[in-house]
């Protein structure tokens, strides 16, 4: 059994169906307290992505120190098992300005492949009209011209991927940082459209006295260095979580009120907008591979799963860490249980029913097709699969706008997206 079969049997067996009971409402309890695990489990998840990040950072190091498929291999695990606690911290950035502040520098998709390395031209085009840099190809070029100035790339730095290279010229595809970066050039690019396969570069990309691709050691120095970007930008977060950090104290310090419509914020926001329009809706109606969040690595299902995952730890107010320990405490559950049992009971039931429909896509995806597979077109019973997540995260929705109405919160108001809101403008 591999990591990340084992993380999610661990999920599934923690968020068994709990039976409810009304009969008399539990006293609630203090909002800070609530806020204050909120608060515990951000850290405790951002925790864990900068532990699984230098456990990644170590399998790169072993991979350009000594290339082979076998490395590459281990580096990839590394990548996939860092996305597990990561994935979960999302419903954080929602209703956080510091978090959505901050998370285009390590999530930012998609990305813009050939302004980091080389591509295949048949299939990527030679030039877009929205990116100029759209083909730059950083590791293979030492000199760039950037928003009309010319820039000196020789040396593959931090301060070069970080604060020249992304987004430049204010287009988001330019990603040059982050998962999806490092990513990319673990896997290279996905060739296969909707049918079978992942990215499949070769470990001699990274060989320098057998090199494959051109500008190995270059290829090296950009993975090596995105990696430690990744470790500085995770290690930022930690610290902003942490005892005196300003996410946790700007939390709670401030009207508790405000705190709890940040919890609902973060997690409807992520469920419907993001998830199930954006990341999930979109790509199932244009059939489009482009539109998967992992899209080299053909780890999407992965990603969807924990991003539910981490609207269910919110609710609850438990978090299951890395090493097996539980974070927990007072929880969203409980507020909610004290104010109106059966819409605690029903918000349950529903993110347990998307949780089940996650489960029920990572399994085709582990044994039958990939996700990029189950959205192409004419594959009636994948897309039905991914449709079925949709549906349980649009309900799950609503049972949160319900629990925000027995709170007695005015209307929150949640991320959209047109595949779910105004499909007919997808195609316009």
């Amino acid at each position: 059994m591999n990591t990340i079969q084992s993380v999610v049997m661990a999920a599934t067996v923690a968020v068994m169906p709990l039976t409810a009971s009304f009969g008399a409402l539990a006293a609630a309890p203090d909002k800070s307290a609530v806020l204050t695990t909120y608060a515990d489990i951000a850290q405790a998840a951002y925790e864990d992505s900068l532990i699984t990040a230098q456990s990644l950072r170590q399998a790169v190091d072993r991979l350009i120190a000594d290339p082979s498929e076998d490395s590459l291999a281990a580096a990839r695990e590394a990548w996939i098992a860092a996305r597990v606690p990561y994935q979960q911290t999302e419903a954080y950035r929602f209703g956080n300005a510091i978090v959505d502040d901050w998370e285009g520098k390590v999530n930012a998709w998609p990305l813009d492949e050939g302004l980091i390395d080389y591509v295949e031209e048949a299939s990527y085009g030679s030039e877009s009209d929205e990116n100029p840099i759209y083909t730059a190809n950083v590791i293979a070029n030492e000199k760039l011209m950037v928003n009309g100035e010319s820039v000196d790339a020789a040396q593959i730095t931090k301060t070069l991927l970080a604060e020249v290279l992304h987004e430049a010229e204010e287009v988001e595809a330019n990603v040059a940082t982050g998962y999806h970066a490092v990513e990319f050039l673990l896997w290279g690019q996905d060739l296969n459209g909707t049918g079978a396969g992942a990215g499949s570069r070769a470990a001699s990309d990274f060989d320098t006295g057998n090199c494959t691709g051109g500008n190995c050691e270059r290829r090296g120095a950009y993975l090596t260095t995105a990696t430690e970007l990744l470790i500085d930008d995770l290690g930022e977060m930690v610290a902003a979580w942490g005892p005196g950090g300003a996410a946790r104290d700007g939390l709670l310090s401030g009207d508790p009120d405000a705190g709890i419509a940040a919890m609902l914020t973060g997690m409807g926001s992520l469920s419907y907008g993001e998830l199930a329009g954006e990341r999930i809706k979109l790509g199932l109606m244009l059939h489009d591979p482009e539109e998967e969040h992992d899209c080299f690595s053909d780890n999407t299902h992965n990603s969807h799963f924990y991003d539910q995952l981490g609207v269910m730890n919110v609710y609850l107010g438990s978090y299951k860490r890395v090493d097996g320990s539980v974070v927990k405490g007072a929880s969203l559950s409980d507020l909610v249980a004290a104010k109106d049992k059966a819409v605690d009971a029903e918000m349950k039931a529903k993110l347990e029913g998307a949780h089940a429909a996650m489960q029920a896509m990572v399994d085709r995806a582990e044994k039958v097709e990939a996700y990029d597979q189950m959205i192409g077109e004419g594959n009636a019973e994948g897309n039905a699969v991914v449709e079925a997540v949709v549906q349980a995260l649009t309900e799950q929705t609503r049972s949160i706008e319900r629990v925000v109405a027995a709170l007695n919160f005015s209307a929150i108001e949640f991320e959209g997206s047109d595949s779910l809101d105004n499909p007919q403008a997808v195609f316009q």
